[in-house]
């Protein structure tokens, strides 16, 4: 299924500060502990944050759903 929503093309799959909302959400206090939640490197997780390198949509997708679990208390 291919889908054709303004996130395609240039446009980023998360920005730099839904990743820093994701974050305080999900209480990684810091790069390494957003890395290690997810399974990346911690420079991984700083090229996204200083917008240098796009999140991946599977990475951006799992966020979303991390911070929808933790609103709704699960």
């Amino acid at each position: 299924m291919h889908n054709t929503n303004a996130t395609e093309g240039q446009h980023p799959s998360m920005s730099p500060e839904e990743l820093r909302s994701a974050m305080r959400t999900l209480d990684c206090r810091t790069q390494s502990d957003l890395a290690a939640a997810i399974g990346v490197s911690r420079s991984a997780v700083s090229l996204w944050l200083e917008g240098k390198v796009g999140v991946p949509r599977p990475v951006a997708m799992l966020l979303r759903m991390l911070v929808q679990a933790r609103r709704r208390g699960y």
